[in-house]
């Protein structure tokens, strides 16, 4: 073999391997605020929750001389748009590329700038999945015939910019008034009342909020009482934690403890209990990510990933393909990944459907099926998961899909819309008129059949 085919050989082999490799250096030192933090108190969970960035006036003091007078005042604009409060893991924070902050994929998820901001879609919906629509009690929807999604909270250990449920989580903001609310024991054995009574119900997803913000008292409670109801087979604890804040599955013994008891306990009695978490992005992803997954391999504990499909975060196939090698490698199984809800504030995150389809043609392949994750549209409307190429119609140029959900809402369709900035200007225009847009979505639904 030529030299240069060995060089090839050799290059191709290392980026066929680069999902293997895991950032280890002490990345927080290069901020001024954190340069004299040791590691053991960086990796410490109390230290990462008492550390949390919560406000813009924390950003501008750790990062000192590293950040300009006019990020600062960018992400000052920010705060006036946003519907989501600030909170950030430090291990996120210091993740971030402050040399060039306005296209750090991490930045864009979690500290908002005021110039990255776009009109809402005129169809957008703060709660764009009908969740509240389909709550026969308080801190549950019952959407699907066997499985339920209960919100036991709506406290998260970071507040993510695209979230869905950002009408109800984070607290209010200049440009929003909420509702949020904290763990109520009366209210979840409503719930569970609730459950018995609908035996038909196997699949129990616990969310909200977050479960890493509910101590290791309340995941036995919540666990246990849920495994106690005969029909009750499938448990899962929805968390960003692992993406975001693995220290805690590190240092936070009584917790994993406590889902390890659930898991154990779920084991028993021939039921399911695991994890769904939510690596967005590559960058997320470092040394204590794998050990985070180690400690809970080691217990058993199967882990599901699911991702937001984001403009400038993992809308490429690079970085797409990376991510799910990535979290394979660290035996996260890849399980969905979401067309972006349309819901206030994140127009700037959301991508076209054909961008959503071609990325799932181009991972398709990559690795072994069960490790390929599906490419899903949750349907406005409460329609629910649909594959991303089982729309009923797609017009393309206009950017409008209708769809159906035979099974959940039968006789119903629903319609889902690109963002209208990815459209040709043509499009837009015709976008500008409200008698037009009217007149495209009649003639697309027509064209699906309805």
């Amino acid at each position: 073999m030529s030299t240069d085919k060995k060089i090839e050989s050799s290059q191709a082999s290392e980026q066929a391997l680069e999902h293997r490799k895991f950032r280890d250096d002490e990345f927080w030192k290069e901020l001024p605020g954190w340069a004299s933090v040791p590691h053991d108190e960086f990796a410490d969970h109390k230290w990462q929750n008492k550390n949390a960035i919560r406000k813009v006036e924390q950003v501008e003091k750790v990062l000192g001389s590293r950040v300009s007078k006019e990020t600062m005042d960018d992400i000052y604009a920010g705060q006036k748009i946003t519907p989501m409060n600030i909170r950030i893991t430090p291990y996120i924070f210091a993740l971030i590329n402050w040399d060039d902050p306005l296209n750090d994929p991490l930045r864009k998820q979690f500290l908002p700038m005021g110039s990255q901001f776009l009109p809402d879609h005129p169809y957008y919906r703060e709660d764009s999945l009908s969740e509240d629509v389909d709550s026969p009690v308080p801190m549950l929807t019952h959407r699907y015939p066997d499985k339920v999604l209960f919100l036991p909270t709506t406290i998260c250990p970071v507040y993510c910019s695209y979230c869905t449920r950002s009408r109800i989580i984070g607290g209010s903001t200049e440009s929003v008034e909420k509702s949020s609310y904290g763990a109520s024991q009366k209210k979840w054995d409503d719930v569970f009342e609730y459950l018995k009574m609908n035996p038909e119900i196997e699949d129990v997803v616990i969310s909200g909020g977050d479960s890493f913000m509910l101590t290791a008292k309340q995941i036995k409670y919540i666990g246990e009482n849920l495994l106690m109801i005969p029909n009750i087979r499938r448990i899962r604890y929805a968390t960003k934690g692992i993406a975001i804040f693995p220290m805690k599955i590190l240092t936070d013994d009584d917790w994993v403890q406590a889902i390890s008891e659930v898991h154990k306990l779920g084991r028993s009695m021939n039921k399911q209990v695991v994890i769904h978490t939510h690596f967005s992005s590559p960058k997320e992803i470092t040394t204590w990510s794998q050990k985070a997954m180690d400690r809970l391999y080691s217990e058993g504990i199967i882990v599901r990933n699911q991702a937001v499909l984001q403009e400038g975060v993992n809308n490429t196939v690079e970085d797409m393909v990376l991510l799910t090698r990535q979290v394979s490698y660290m035996n996260v199984q890849p399980y969905y990944v979401y067309m972006h809800d349309m819901v206030p504030g994140c127009e700037h995150f959301r991508t076209t459907l054909k961008e959503g389809v071609e990325l799932e043609k181009a991972v398709r392949g990559i690795t072994a099926g069960f490790h390929t994750p599906t490419f899903v549209c949750d349907l406005p409307g409460g329609g629910g998961k649909r594959h991303v190429a089982s729309y009923e119609y797609y017009d393309q140029e206009n950017g409008i899909s209708v769809w159906t959900a035979p099974y959940v809402k039968p006789g119903q369709h629903f319609t889902y819309f690109d963002p209208i900035h990815k459209l040709s200007p043509e499009a837009q225009k015709r976008w500008s008129d409200k008698g037009t847009v009217e007149t495209m979505i009649k003639e697309a639904v027509k064209k699906a059949g309805y």
